[in-house]
């Protein structure tokens, strides 16, 4: 629970900074989004390449449709077609967080006389950020869960990471977003992973038997993703 603890503090507070526009906060929003939208203007290349990333890359419709992806995968196992639909509710649930928030708070988004791209809505929190931390964190450890190999979970770390990480830096690049918007992203969405994950573990705990996977070692694959016929989990011998 420490996780979660310390990343709803951190969430609340961002929160209650934005909703009071705590003038520190905004000038240093103000500052670094200046900064940026100074270099998207004299590098055209690097911002047509940001455009192209966050429109259709690491666009939430893409998170989306990578969700989908692996639900039709879930779905094909009878033995997980529970967390197929916990995947579903979380991202749903995740998207109406989303935007509440930005209906509750209406904050707008940085405004430029020469604008290189443009978005529409309320600013906080980023959309973009949030969603692309929402789905990779979960599907990350969907594919943890299920014992990947080494390689495959390290490749698969590093693409999220970056696009995490790369989704939030073009919405400020592009000057759509002040960077809070982007921290708000990131934030909420680590938060809504770590409870999402405390409640699967809560509801649909691993059987015995399934020890969890050692740093360089291997497990067997979760029961969930082996070819169970039926929707119940495993019962303990008697």
């Amino acid at each position: 629970m420490a996780p979660a603890v310390l990343l709803g503090a951190a969430s609340a507070l961002l929160l209650a900074l934005v909703a009071a526009e705590w003038r520190p906060l905004l000038d240093l929003d103000g500052g670094i989004s200046r900064t940026t939208h100074r270099w998207a203007v004299a590098e055209d290349g690097l911002t047509q390449a940001a455009r192209v990333l966050t429109d259709w890359v690491w666009d939430p419709w893409t998170m989306r449709l990578l969700c989908a992806v692996a639900v039709i995968l879930l779905l094909r196992r009878p033995a997980a077609r529970w967390t197929a639909g916990w995947l579903v509710v979380v991202v749903a649930l995740a998207t109406a967080v989303q935007q509440g928030l930005k209906a509750a708070l209406g904050r707008e988004r940085p405004v430029w006389s020469d604008p290189v791209d443009t978005a529409h809505y309320a600013a906080f929190p980023s959309g973009h950020a949030m969603t692309a931390t929402v789905v990779l964190g979960l599907l990350l450890w969907l594919l943890h869960r299920q014992g990947v190999s080494p390689a495959v979970w390290r490749t698969a770390l590093a693409v999220a990471a970056v696009s995490v990480t790369g989704v939030g830096l073009t919405r400020i690049w592009l000057g759509v977003h002040w960077p809070t918007d982007v921290l708000g992203g990131w934030l909420f969405g680590a938060s809504t992973v770590v409870a999402a994950v405390a409640a699967h573990r809560r509801l649909r705990p691993t059987p015995r038997g399934t020890a969890p996977r050692r740093s360089g070692g291997t497990r067997p694959p979760s029961p969930e993703l082996a070819p169970f016929t039926s929707d119940d989990p495993p019962r303990r011998p008697r």
